[in-house]
């Protein structure tokens, strides 16, 4: 009896038309390369791989196969086996492609803070963290394993905050989460069970995390901001706070002292909650680093840290240092399983080899050297604009005239060159007088596309 079509194109997916074996195969590959289903340089299986899939004899697929060859929908290469030429799919003769062409205004340089600079991955290092991490792991790390992430990260994440960030941890309270975000949102929904209806912000800052926040159905309550940071004293009644007290998010300042002990004592007067993004803390260039504000008060404050400044944020490898109280009702939630434990245990080997601290101190050098240049080229070519929060991280602060915030970015898009203003980071709420500038994300170009990019933001400062 024949066999039935529908058990054809198990892993091609194809549908067969037409009298036959051999011509309804053929049939169904051409539709599909002609329509573009089967993208140029697709590499289609063996003969001997597809008749064994379809149920039918080889020579079938191999005569098929020089067919659609000598048409010139495929190609056949001793080595490289048989795929679909880079040319084969044509429109269709009632179909007309459409006219090329140029978005004005589309990016060819970005300088839009957030990202570092991706070309630098220590593809090669974490490779081989990978592979030693895997080659040493027991089979039962495939399993769905702790809530609060593999031991192995856990641990090699306490000793590490407290070394480079003054942070008071131990496995036990580390909860390892996907990305900063992921963290956000767990706390979040702890916040909203325990009765809580707001959570008080810094006047400047993510619009994605409020509307995170949001979505668990708190509200955001920013709070005023003077020269010296978020007003503290403005806290009042308040029962949780998201502080940036290393490197403000965008602004750049770090929260003075007196601030960071006032957080502190509001804390434990009122049984607040802090939460500390320490989003960058590493990246401190002209004094020693600012340690983490949890040191002060580890049973009032949530710290969360993550790899998506130092290493890449397509990762997705984030971290919360919990009050020993808040520990059961994170986990009661079911704490955080969507990170891949082959990516903690990658981590964690490449922060007790070295390689971490190694790419960090590589890191810093290259962000300096970029910041340093971007101050002297604005001194010599945009004497009137002046560069804030420069001391640490990923971007700087440019301080524009009066009204020229919008005219210099829409000035940016129109020469490719994508930047942010700094009233995109202003909370809608917010009573804070604004102020006109740029966020600049020096960290974000690649090396060699560095000059270039820079020597574009010059050009369209007023």
């Amino acid at each position: 009896m024949a066999k039935p079509w529908a058990t054809f194109g198990v892993d091609l997916h194809l549908e067969p038309s037409g009298p036959g074996v051999r011509r309804g195969l053929t049939d169904a590959l051409r539709e599909a390369v002609r329509g573009g289903r089967l993208a140029p340089g697709t590499r289609l299986p063996s003969s001997r791989s597809l008749a064994a899939d379809l149920g039918i004899a080889r020579n079938t697929v191999a005569d098929t196969y020089a067919d659609l060859v000598a048409e010139g929908w495929l190609t056949a290469r001793q080595g490289s086996g048989t795929r679909v030429a880079e040319h084969a799919a044509a429109p269709r003769a009632h179909e007309h492609p459409a006219p090329r062409r140029r978005e004005p205004g589309r990016p060819t340089h970005s300088l839009v803070p957030g990202v570092p600079d991706l070309s630098s991955f220590p593809r090669v290092e974490w490779l081989k963290a990978a592979r030693r991490a895997l080659a040493a792991a027991p089979h039962d790390v495939l399993g769905y394993g702790d809530p609060r992430g593999r031991i192995e990260l856990r641990t090699a994440l306490a000793g590490y905050l407290a070394r480079a960030r003054g942070v008071r941890a131990d496995p036990g309270r580390i909860v390892v989460c996907n990305g900063f975000g992921g963290g956000l949102k767990l706390l979040a929904e702890v916040l909203h069970g325990r009765g809580l209806r707001s959570l008080s912000v810094e006047s400047y800052g993510l619009d994605v995390h409020w509307d995170l926040v949001h979505r668990t159905g708190l509200s955001t309550v920013p709070l005023p901001h003077d020269d010296a940071g978020p007003r503290i004293d403005a806290l009042g009644d308040a029962d949780a706070v998201l502080l940036n007290p290393t490197h403000q998010f965008p602004l750049g300042g770090a929260l003075p002292p007196e601030r960071r002990a006032a957080v502190v004592e509001w804390a434990r007067r009122t049984g607040g909650l802090i939460l500390e993004d320490d989003y960058d803390g590493e990246f401190r260039y002209d004094r020693q680093p600012v340690g983490a504000l949890q040191d002060l008060g580890p049973d009032h404050v949530v710290y969360l840290g993550t790899a998506s400044k130092s290493l890449a944020p397509g990762l997705r490898l984030g971290w919360m240092v919990l009050p020993e109280s808040l520990v059961p009702e994170v986990l009661g939630r079911g704490g955080t399983r969507s990170v891949g434990v082959l990516d903690q245990l990658t981590l964690a080997e490449f922060i007790t080899s070295g390689a971490y601290d190694r790419h960090i101190r590589a890191a810093r050098l290259r962000y300096r050297r970029r910041r340093d240049a971007l101050v002297a080229a604005l001194a010599a070519r945009a004497p009137q604009v002046r560069v804030t929060g420069i001391a640490a991280g990923l971007h700087a602060v440019l301080r524009l005239p009066p009204g020229t915030e919008q005219a210099v970015v829409q000035a940016a898009a129109w020469q490719g060159l994508a930047l942010t203003g700094l009233d995109y980071y202003r909370h809608p709420d917010t009573t804070t007088d604004p102020f006109e500038a740029l966020v600049v994300g020096y960290g974000t170009p690649s090396d060699h596309t560095w000059p270039h990019t820079l020597e574009a933001l010059c050009r369209v400062m007023p």
